[in-house]
């Protein structure tokens, strides 16, 4: 089968329009508010909803069903150890259960594909080798939070303009590119908060960030969190770190340091069963706008900087 075409007017209308899928009112308690700011003024954005309508008219080819021919389609009967984790992270977020597949793939990788109203995930082979039961409950709920939250479009955009095929609409794609990579760190620590609600485990969270950086089974039992952490502040006095704005994640070290923050939160402890103390999400959002260096305040959570439902 086919994956859906991408209707990018369509979504702008129905953001716009302030219908369910409008926001910030359907942006769950634990959104990032940097996240949930950017994607508001997405729609005020001319070049990015020009260069992505390009982009996806462009690269509609790439989208068809030899792509999923070549996977396998995850079901109760197929693969159903997958299936039941998927399961119960949709059944936590409170989502329909969305599409999964499994793709022969040597690369320790997962994404979310497709439309906000039929996305599907799909799952490298090499990340079920690699990683326990728990940690495929982050990744995977992790990639619902891209659902939950309604970035598929966005990504889905972004992850074209990364191939090959834009090198033909380079001239129209490339402030919109910026921009998209900027949204998309922040909607990561949204999704990464999604994983940790699912996995309701932050050591399996860490875990899973470390496989990544690595990617050695013989090496797993050898990384040392602490030093790996300590990469964090070594980074940050060099030029390298200008890299990473043109980065479509943030770099793991901050992922973890922002994870932990959120562990600490009144919401997470909520979800977890020990009480209602914690910091309130306001303070989770400004503390984590300065682990990933958002300097418009604006854009870092700051009280009455963006408006965030709960």
């Amino acid at each position: 089968m086919s994956p859906p075409p991408l209707d990018f007017q369509s979504y702008v209308r129905s953001q716009s329009n302030g219908g369910a899928a409008a926001r910030p009112s359907g942006a769950p308690e634990y959104a990032f508010s940097a996240d949930v700011a950017m994607l508001r003024a997405f729609q005020r954005m001319r070049p990015v909803e020009l260069a992505a309508a390009s982009v996806v008219r462009a690269s509609a080819q790439l989208m068809d069903a030899q792509q999923l021919g070549t996977m396998l389609r995850v079901s109760e009967q197929q693969i159903p150890r997958l299936h039941a984790i998927a399961r119960g992270c949709a059944d936590t977020l409170g989502i329909a259960l969305p599409k999964l597949y499994v793709a022969n793939s040597p690369v320790i990788n997962a994404y979310t594909f497709g439309t906000n109203d039929d996305a599907f995930i799909v799952v490298h082979s090499a990340l079920l080798d690699h990683f326990t039961e728990d940690e495929l409950r982050f990744v995977i709920g992790h990639e619902m939070g891209h659902i939950q939250n309604r970035h598929v479009v966005y990504g889905t955009v972004l992850r074209v303009l990364k191939t090959s095929a834009a090198i033909f609409l380079r001239w129209i794609i490339a402030p919109a590119e910026i921009a998209l990579a900027t949204w998309s760190r922040r909607a990561e620590i949204t999704c990464d908060r999604a994983g940790l609600l699912c996995s309701r485990d932050l050591d399996s969270a860490r875990r899973s960030f470390l496989k990544l950086a690595c990617g050695s089974q013989k090496l797993y039992d050898q990384i040392d969190l602490d030093v790996y952490l300590r990469q964090f502040e070594d980074g940050r006095g060099n030029l390298g770190r200008y890299q990473e704005a043109f980065a479509t994640h943030p770099y793991l070290p901050k992922r973890i340091h922002a994870l932990q923050v959120f562990a600490e939160s009144a919401l997470f402890r909520r979800a977890m069963g020990v009480g209602d103390t914690g910091i309130d999400m306001a303070e989770v959002d400004a503390r984590t706008a300065r682990i990933i260096e958002i300097a418009d305040p604006s854009l870092a959570g700051a009280p009455g900087a963006a408006d965030k439902e709960g």
